[in-house]
């Protein structure tokens, strides 16, 4: 990476554009702050574009996405278009760049923030502070599978759940040595909890669960291990959130409860997260968790602060931490100002919420 931290910006679909603004506003604040470099170039892959160029068969192309490829990180705003089928621009945009940048790690830290409201009853900011690591290139999402005898009163259709000890393993170690890191710095109690379905998905769960020990006794015996059947970790969610430090999970599982997590910490407004390719010199993607949002768009009243975690988050990841630990602790700090994080109801429109982050850096 050069001194100057360079960033692809997606802005996508809907209030995408809209709350990637105020990310970039916080940028240009934090970044005179602490004195770092960055440059932004922006790219108009969506919806818009899309159906302008004639509905094509490839939604980004593999030269689009090498052009991508060369930035230090990417910024997304929001993937869905109202005028798209859906699953044409989720599949052909963000999972594309998910598969083709080798983005393997789907981090999902699920932080209920002051004066936000959660929920479950009698939880406060302690209680829901956890990090889910979903394994973000394979299982369901691989689109194994087809269908035979389709449109008839006989059809079948078939999706696959593919687990490779490539896959499984590199997502494994990333949450020991994410575990280990929280543990160090005092900020987790060093205990990953592998989430899946061992008594029904006896095949690639089993070589989950063997990589897993295998692994954690190997080269991880400080690291506690633990494990919930999917189901009862939804349950657990709900009632006893603080009980969790780190979680790993394949990714249609992790699709799911992270999800659950967002709620729990306040909704789709604040929640972010990060489709990360560790591997040296790899490009990942960090985006708020919220959809596109078309109802608002153009509006002034959609939350931009998942996107601002969004930010805060891709700094912490590339080589600005300190930066992006700034930017969490404005987020803090502004949460208790809202009188609420749904759209329209904040008490103060998109372009406020991004000044008062601002203001609270500049202080």
């Amino acid at each position: 990476m050069s001194d100057t931290l360079k960033i692809a910006v997606l802005g996508g679909d809907g209030t995408g554009p809209e709350v990637v603004a105020e990310a970039l506003k916080v940028l240009k604040c934090i970044a005179g702050i602490e004195g770092f470099r960055y440059e932004t170039q922006d790219f108009d892959y969506g919806g818009d574009r899309w159906l302008a160029q004639g509905k094509p068969e490839v939604v980004i192309t593999d030269e689009q996405i090498t052009e991508l490829n060369q930035f230090d990180t990417i910024l997304l705003g929001a993937v869905g278009h109202p005028d798209v089928t859906p699953g044409i621009l989720e599949k052909g945009l963000l999972l594309r760049l998910r598969f083709k940048l080798d983005q393997y790690i789907n981090l999902r830290p699920v932080k209920l923030y002051p004066g936000v409201e959660c929920p479950l009853k009698d939880k406060g900011p302690d209680d829901v502070n956890f990090d889910v690591i979903r394994e973000n290139t394979e299982d369901l999402y691989c689109g194994a599978g087809g269908f035979l005898r389709k449109h008839t009163a006989n059809e079948i259709a078939t999706q696959e759940m593919i687990a490779t000890r490539f896959g499984v393993e590199r997502c494994l170690r990333y949450a020991f040595d994410f575990t280990r890191r929280k543990k160090e710095a005092g900020q987790g109690g060093g205990m990953l909890t592998l989430v899946h379905k061992t008594n029904v998905l006896t095949f690639a769960a089993d070589l989950w669960e063997r990589a897993f020990h295998e692994i954690g006794k190997a080269d991880y015996p400080d690291i506690k291990r633990d494990y919930n059947h999917v189901d009862a970790c939804c349950m657990w969610f709900v009632k006893n959130p603080e009980f969790y430090d780190t979680i790993v999970v394949p990714n249609m599982f992790g699709d799911i409860i992270t999800d659950l997590g967002a709620i729990i910490q306040g909704g789709m407004g604040i929640a972010a997260g990060g489709n990360i390719n560790p591997d040296p010199g790899g490009t990942s993607m960090y985006e708020p968790i919220g959809g596109s949002a078309p109802k608002y768009t153009g509006q002034n009243v959609i939350n931009p602060l998942a996107a601002i975690g969004a930010l805060a988050m891709l700094l912490q990841n590339s080589g600005q931490k300190q930066a992006g630990d700034r930017v969490e602790e404005a987020i803090k700090s502004v949460t208790p100002k809202l009188k609420s994080l749904a759209a329209g109801r904040m008490g103060f429109s998109t372009t406020e919420v991004g000044d008062l982050v601002v203001k609270t850096l500049e202080a």
